[in-house]
C-alpha cells in the first residue's frame, strides 16, 4: 500500500510502498477515505516534539471504511462507515479505568508513536473506532476526531455554563470547531482573535465578534466591547507565549482560560493582578476523551458542527501536496483546514 511517512526529522515526508497490516483480535484494519492534516504533523515533521522512531506515517485524523475486524470486536463490522480516537492505549490502567485514557502509561498517539492515516489502510484498536453517522462526511469526520474532540474537551475543562463570553485565540481548525460548539452550549457573545483576514471574515460568517490583533492590543479590545468585564470563558488554540498571555489577561472575574495550544515555551502571568484578584483560574487541555465523541458526532449529525467547502481543501495522498501543506502550516497561512481525500 501506498503511505506518506516521516523518515528524517526536518526531512520532507516520503512516499514508501508497506505491506497492507492484518488485524489481530482486537483490531480493526480501516481503508481510509480522509486523513486530516494537522498543526501537530507539522511540529512532528520539525521535531517538536521528538518521535522516539522512525520511520512513521503520520496522521492522527481518520476516517474510513471498515475493511476487517478482529475475532473479538463486536461492535463494528467489516463495511460500516468509522473514524477514529487517536489514542490507542491500554483500557485497564488507573486512568483508562476511570475515562482519563490520555493519561495512559503505555498509551500511543496514532500517527506519532504507531503509523496513523497517511496511508491507504490504518490498522487501529478496536475501542478507538467509532460508527461514523451516514450525514457526517468523511472529510468532516476526519477533522472533527482531533480539533474538533479537542475543542469540545476544552469547553468542558472550562465549564462554559449558557449566556458567558467566550474570546477564542486562533481561528483555525479549533477555532473553527469551538465557535459552533459553543454556540451549541448557548454561550453569549464569542470573539475571535485572529491576524489572518481571511480567518477574520469565517468568524464573522459564523457568527463570532471578528477581533484583528493587527489593529492593536486583542486585550484591549475585548475589554471595551465588554465594557470593562473582559470574558468569562478564553480558549487558546495557537500555543504562542503572547496570545497565552492575552488569553490569561482578558478574563472576567471568576473567568478560566484553557490553554490548548502546543509549545515549548513559557510565559509570565501576572498572579495578582490576573489570577488572584479575580479568582480567575488556568487550565491545561491535553487531547479530549473518547466518551465525548458520541456527543460529538451527535452534533455534527444534527448540523450543529458544519464544516462547509470553502472551510476545508482536499488533496491526494501524494508526498508533495501533503508537505506543501505543512510548509504552509508552519508559515501559519493556508486554508483553515487540509484534508487528504482518497
Amino acid at each position: 500500500m501506498k503511505a506518506i511517512q516521516l523518515t528524517g526529522i526536518g526531512q520532507p515526508l516520503q512516499l514508501r510502498e508497506l505491506p497492507v497490516p492484518q488485524p489481530g483480535p482486537d483490531d480493526v484494519l480501516i481503508k481510509i477515505k480522509a486523513a486530516g492534516i494537522c498543526r501537530s504533523d507539522a511540529h512532528y515533521r520539525a521535531g517538536t516534539p521528538a518521535i522516539a522512531s522512525l520511520p512513521v506515517t503520520l496522521g492522527h485524523e481518520m476516517a474510513g471504511l471498515a475493511e476487517k475486524t478482529g475475532r473479538n470486536v463486536k461492535h463494528i463490522v467489516p463495511g460500516d462507515r468509522v473514524c477514529v480516537h487517536y489514542l490507542a492505549t491500554c483500557g485497564s490502567c488507573h486512568f483508562c479505568a476511570i475515562g482519563r485514557e490520555q493519561f495512559c502509561a503505555t498509551g500511543q498517539m496514532m500517527g506519532k508513536h504507531r503509523d496513523g492515516g497517511y496511508a491507504e489502510w490504518a490498522l487501529v484498536p478496536a475501542r478507538s473506532v467509532f460508527v461514523l453517522p451516514d450525514e457526517i462526511p468523511f472529510e468532516a469526520a476526519a477533522i472533527m476526531m482531533c480539533s474538533s474532540a479537542t475543542s469540545l474537551h476544552a469547553l468542558n475543562k472550562a465549564r462554559l455554563q449558557p449566556g458567558e463570553s467566550v474570546a477564542i485565540f486562533g481561528f483555525g481548525g479549533l477555532g473553527f470547531s469551538a465557535l459552533q460548539l459553543a454556540q451549541a452550549r448557548g454561550a453569549g457573545d464569542v470573539y475571535a482573535v485572529e491576524v489572518n483576514p481571511a480567518k477574520l471574515k469565517a468568524a464573522a460568517d459564523f457568527g463570532a465578534i471578528p477581533i484583528d490583533a493587527r489593529q492593536g492590543d486583542p486585550v484591549r479590545q475585548i475589554q471595551q466591547m465588554t465594557h470593562g468585564r473582559g470574558a468569562d470563558v478564553a480558549l487558546e488554540f495557537t500555543g504562542v507565549p503572547e496570545t497565552m498571555d492575552a488569553a490569561v489577561r482578558c478574563l472576567a472575574i471568576f473567568g478560566r482560560a484553557a490553554l490548548v495550544g502546543l509549545t515549548s515555551k513559557s510565559f509570565e502571568v501576572a498572579p495578582y493582578q490576573n489570577v488572584i484578584n479575580k479568582e480567575a483560574e488556568v487550565i491545561g487541555v491535553s487531547d479530549h476523551l473518547a466518551s465525548e465523541l458520541p456527543l460529538l458526532l451527535e452534533l455534527a449529525r444534527e448540523g450543529k458542527l458544519r464544516f462547509p467547502a470553502q472551510a476545508i481543501r482536499t488533496i491526494p495522498l501524494e508526498a508533495a501536496a501533503i508537505n506543501e501543506t505543512l510548509d504552509a502550516l508552519e508559515r501559519g497561512v493556508g486554508q483553515i483546514r487540509t484534508v487528504i481525500q482518497m
